[in-house]
């Protein structure tokens, strides 16, 4: 009998192979499952990274690896078989059924033939699995994988580190934001995944992938961009130790010795070059797994020849990239080609305008208005016939709302920190980002969800807002609790005390401090004073709200993709009365600045960086 016989539920392939499905929950509940994809030929190399993961994962932990395949042979199974022991359970499994069962949804392409593809059928072949880990098996694990596997990645696709090759060489960089069009500061390397597999079925994106086979040929680092366009916003990145990348021109702030994954990307194996980057660290595995002489003897044969072809492909990839961001038809021109023409200029005007810091100037162009004179309007609005308009403005804005987040043109995922704004007990002025006209109807969401009973939310407007807007939306501008800016002096005065009396009786008054509102911007921009010169004059507290921005997989209208939002209430910043007006602006000013970027850092994992 063959050790693969021997092993029994420890292999699985051809025919034979063991349908997943949520009756295995029990059994795998414990352990945690972790996958590879390779070929016959790279199947030793899968087997060094596995030994170094042995060695070095958490003892009283268990562990459930899968290795996926098409045609690997029962002697290099059995020698991989060997390193199971009572806390490693190895299963290899031949994924060709499962090709064969979804051809028909599949392009007529090859490109899913190659195991680098199989870790995008993980989640849909293991439904018993919620999260689950993928590695490449050109890794060594020096770290204690448990520690990945239990990183919180609720509300993510995955969790993945920031592809260096992307972030530190221009060429590709440029190729990140030009042709896949992601920053190439969040563009990720698909050898290391944390996997959320549950929100990875319900968003579908399986299917999506399939959908993108149809529509574009990426030829760079191939599924890798397919699954940076799939998971565009949805990725939490982890520290870069879970995979540290080795190649040369990759530079770090910490010592090699402390990565927890090493990873041999590009041309840098260790089994073609002895000399290359942490070459050392691959060999003291290697020569603890009974594949050494083989390995070391694909060292030994490599030849000049071969070498010289790696320079070659290198430099032909490097060109590639280059090739692919010069196209006319590169896959984000084709895209945008597909999208609403004045919401591309928008965003065409959006990149100049930070480039060249005019970040108060709006980037829509406005309709004509004109004044408000102040005989037209009572900021306190206390007559019954505008209590009546409110009543009745604010009843139609309410199931208009209901309607957006019902057709999902609206969708709020979260509200963090919704604490903080019920705590409140006196007037407060709120602060919020500016990006879309319905970013109000956000900030409402989140003071109806705080239950401010007796505290009225008012809103501060363009003038041109209340003075020229037409039908619906003009009826909401001028009923709502809003209160519109003037450029008449007079009207002004109006407005600055109407402002004040609002915050003396303890409301909440939303003011949005960076002055303009330029579409889907995520970036914070700098603010101005007026703010926290209500804030402080008042003696009331700033309350800084900041909305985050994530793709959905609903495409609107416009050709872009439907942006869910999460709505961080950050803490009250209040004044300090012994401090002069002027001093206690600034300082409330830089404190929300402080704020608004700690949060914008922390939700999308990359440093405020401007243009």
């Amino acid at each position: 009998m063959s050790m693969a016989e021997q092993a029994g539920c420890y292999l699985r392939g051809g025919n034979t192979q063991k349908t997943h499905d949520k009756d295995n929950a029990a059994m795998n509940s414990n352990a945690i499952p972790i996958f590879y994809a390779c070929d016959d030929n790279f199947v030793k190399h899968t087997i060094v990274s596995l030994t170094s993961m042995i060695e070095n994962a958490d003892p009283t932990r268990k562990y459930r690896v899968h290795v996926l395949h098409t045609n690997i042979s029962e002697r290099m199974m059995e020698k991989a078989l060997r390193l199971a022991n009572d806390r490693f359970e190895i299963t290899f499994e031949n994924v060709s059924g499962y090709l064969e069962k979804i051809q028909d949804k599949l392009p007529i392409r090859h490109y899913y033939t190659k195991t680098t593809y199989f870790r995008l059928f993980i989640a849909d072949m293991f439904p018993e699995y919620d999260k689950a880990i993928y590695i490449d098996s050109d890794t060594v694990v020096t770290g204690d994988i448990s520690k990945l596997y239990d990183t919180d990645i609720d509300g993510f696709y995955i969790g993945a580190c920031v592809e260096q090759a992307m972030a530190q060489m221009d060429v590709y960089g440029t190729y990140a934001e030009k042709v896949v069009g992601i920053d190439r500061r969040v563009f990720f390397n698909a050898g290391m995944m944390l996997i959320n597999c549950d929100t990875w079925r319900k968003a579908g994106l399986l299917d999506e992938f399939i959908k993108l086979l149809g529509i574009y040929n990426f030829v760079v680092t191939q599924d890798e961009d397919y699954l940076n366009v799939i998971c565009k916003w949805h990725v939490k990145l982890l520290d870069q130790r879970w995979n540290t990348e080795l190649t040369e021109g990759i530079v770090y702030d910490y010592d090699v010795s402390e990565a927890n994954v090493l990873h041999y990307i590009m041309t840098n194996k260790p089994w073609h070059y002895a000399d290359c980057r942490g070459a050392d660290i691959y060999w003291s595995y290697a020569k603890k797994t009974e594949m050494y002489d083989e390995i070391k003897a694909e060292l030994d044969s490599y030849t000049d020849g071969q070498r010289e072809k790696d320079r070659a492909s290198g430099e032909n990839l490097c060109q590639m990239a280059i090739n692919e961001t010069n196209k006319e038809d590169n896959f984000l021109k084709m895209m945008m080609n597909k999208c609403a023409p004045d919401r591309v200029k928008i965003l065409e005007r959006i990149d100049e305008y930070e480039r060249s810091g005019r970040f108060d100037e709006d980037v829509e162009d406005d309709p004509p208005s004109r004044v408000l004179m102040p005989d037209e309007i009572d900021y306190v609005k206390r007559t019954a016939i505008q209590r009546i308009k409110t009543r009745l403005a604010y009843g139609a804005a309410r199931r208009f709302v209901h309607r957006l987040i019902r057709e999902k043109k609206l969708i709020i995922k979260e509200i963090k920190g919704i604490e903080n704004l019920k705590k409140l007990d006196t007037g407060a002025v709120i602060t919020c980002n500016h990006f879309n006209a319905f970013d109000s109807f956000a900030v409402q969401v989140a003071y109806e969800a705080a239950k401010q009973k007796g505290r009225k939310l008012w809103r501060v407007i363009r003038e041109g807002n209340y003075t020229s807007f037409p039908g619906f939306y003009g009826r909401l501008m001028r009923n709502c609790n809003t209160l519109p800016l003037s450029s008449n002096p007079k009207t002004m005065r109006k407005f600055m005390d109407g402002v004040r009396t609002h915050l003396d009786e303890g409301n909440l008054v939303l003011i949005y401090p960076e002055q303009s509102m330029w579409w889907n911007y995520r970036k914070p921009k700098p603010l101005k004073e007026g703010a926290y010169y209500f804030a402080s004059k008042s003696n009331v507290p700033v309350l800084p709200m900041f909305i985050t921005m994530q793709d959905s997989c609903i495409v609107g209208e416009d050709g872009f993709p439907t942006q869910e939002y999460t709505i961080h209430v950050c803490k009250p910043i209040y004044p300090d009365s012994s401090t002069p007006h002027k001093e206690n602006v600034r300082k409330m000013m830089e404190e929300n600045s402080r704020i608004w970027r700690k949060v914008y850092e922390k939700e999308y994992g990359i440093p405020l960086i401007y243009k």
